[in-house]
């Protein structure tokens, strides 16, 4: 019987093909660690622990990604809050995350839980051939994908850029060329985890992290993509963008 996924994309039932015969690239959207673990950071987990067993039985290769946001404002203000550093808090609720995925008994087919600290040096490589290829721009610290520049902003989630503005994590600024224009990079606050880069010292924008772990751990094209729904915009149409 031949096997048929859901296509987000298209909206309809594809017949399954991999991009390398007999191998599966599958990357999954991991939780930004900011605190502890609640039913609705397993779902994807479960599910996707399922797909592969299924595909495993079936005879395929899978090489399964979960990635660990442990950089982002979330994580920040949370720290700030409780009276710890970044880097505490995310090894704190890393381990609460991992130790959950165990009562599961899913962490053991996870592949890959990539850390986004460990890949800045990928994500800088990223932005800096956006900024060349004419999609990106820095703006006193900060780089912005301009989204104006690619026609297919909106494709997956059936949005339009003025519909936009009303997504989460969207950065307002009057700086911006348009106000839905999303950060690759954030210029340095006093006080936060940064990282030297061709526009100064700062952090990740939270988009360009998945695009880049990725990227580095299953190539250009694999075969699944999952995360939440609530992950579709902007989170996801912005990684395709990338």
């Amino acid at each position: 019987m031949t096997l048929r996924v859901y296509n987000t994309l298209t909206r309809s039932k594809e017949e399954f093909q991999t991009v390398e015969p007999d191998q599966v690239g599958m990357y999954l959207c991991g939780p930004t660690v900011y605190k502890a673990s609640h039913i609705g950071h397993m779902v994807g987990p479960v599910i996707f622990d399922t797909i592969k067993r299924y595909l495993t039985y079936c005879g395929y290769n899978v090489t399964f990604v979960i990635n660990i946001t442990d950089i982002d404002d979330k994580l920040i203000n949370r720290a700030n809050e409780n009276g710890t550093s970044v880097e505490e808090l995310a090894r704190e609720m890393t381990q609460d995350y991992f130790d959950n995925l165990e009562l599961m008994g899913v962490k053991n087919t996870v592949d890959h839980f990539p850390l986004a600290t460990e890949h800045i040096t990928e994500m800088l490589d990223m932005i800096a051939q956006l900024v060349d290829d004419g999609y990106a721009y820095p703006l006193d610290g900060d780089v912005y994908f301009e989204v104006q520049k690619d026609d297919g902003y909106g494709k997956l989630s059936g949005r339009n850029i003025d519909e936009t503005l009303a997504g989460a994590r969207i950065e307002a600024s009057e700086r911006k060329r348009n106000p839905a224009d999303f950060a690759l990079w954030k210029g340095a606050r006093e006080g936060e985890p940064s990282w030297e880069s061709p526009w100064g010292a700062g952090r990740p924008g939270w988009h360009i992290e998945c695009s880049a772990m990725s990227l580095t751990l299953l190539g250009p094209q694999f075969d699944i993509h999952g995360g939440g729904d609530d992950l579709k915009f902007p989170h996801h149409e912005s990684e395709i963008l990338q």
